[in-house]
């Protein structure tokens, strides 16, 4: 279905101080490490692999859809816990083998540089993954927040990571805007007061069409968000974000 050109405004700048971002399927394609942990688990149990494409659309739902879409266990079966934490093990055995920056990425955050304007990373994966992953894109030591799942006392969609980045920031929560490839990520967004850009080369979940998503905007490739940036930092004074 072709998007509504009613529903997709063109971009303009938004009166933001800082941008911040979800990690799997919008600063990283992770989708192939993912994929990976759940073929160890089919290798162990004597089936063939799952194609990395055929879980690209879960990649951003965590164990539970992953582990839904590639060996069919959901949360009620009672083997799911168990499945869960050798999911989870496999996965930090490998989770930079594959994992790289989205094309274009790389200079998109050098242009946030240039302009003064600050970034942070709000994703619903644990500490302990998440270190691990920005250490080996080089994003550790650049992102100016970083709230992993475990953060904060709820994880996205609640608005309580997105709240928690802005502070660490020291930006008021209005003046950031939000950018996801997961409906989760647009509703915490709003729900935190913030602007939110749907990132359409991520993996969008299984229905893979963000049309019907209540957000700011839309981008197609990562460099098409700095037309929504200010070229420099909007000069209003703090917001109100209680």
């Amino acid at each position: 279905m072709a998007p509504d050109a009613r529903r997709r405004p063109p971009p303009r700048v938004l009166a933001v101080k800082a941008v911040l971002f979800d990690l799997d399927g919008t600063l990283a394609d992770s989708a192939g490490d993912l994929a990976g942990a759940i073929n160890r688990i089919r290798h162990e149990r004597g089936l063939p692999p799952v194609t990395v494409a055929s879980m690209r659309p879960y990649a951003s739902a965590g164990a539970r859809g992953l582990l839904g879409a590639g060996m069919g266990i959901t949360p009620d079966d009672a083997e799911y816990p168990a499945l869960r934490e050798q999911f989870l093990a496999h996965y930090e055995a490998c989770l930079a083998e594959t994992t790289t920056l989205f094309d274009g990425i790389a200079t998109m955050l050098d242009t946030l540089a240039a302009r003064r304007l600050p970034f942070g990373i709000v994703t619903n994966k644990a500490t302990r993954y998440t270190q691990k992953v920005l250490a080996t894109l080089g994003l550790d030591v650049r992102a100016g927040a970083v709230v992993s799942g475990d953060t904060t006392a709820h994880p996205k969609p609640h608005p309580a990571p997105l709240l928690h980045a802005a502070e660490l920031l020291g930006i008021a929560s209005t003046e950031c805007v939000y950018v996801g490839d997961d409906l989760r990520d647009v509703i915490a967004g709003n729900a935190a007061g913030m602007p939110t850009i749907a990132a359409e080369y991520g993996y969008l979940g299984e229905a893979g069409c963000a049309d019907d998503w209540p957000a700011t905007g839309w981008i197609a490739n990562p460099l098409d968000l700095l037309d929504w940036l200010p070229d420099a930092p909007a000069t209003s004074g703090r917001g109100d974000d209680t």
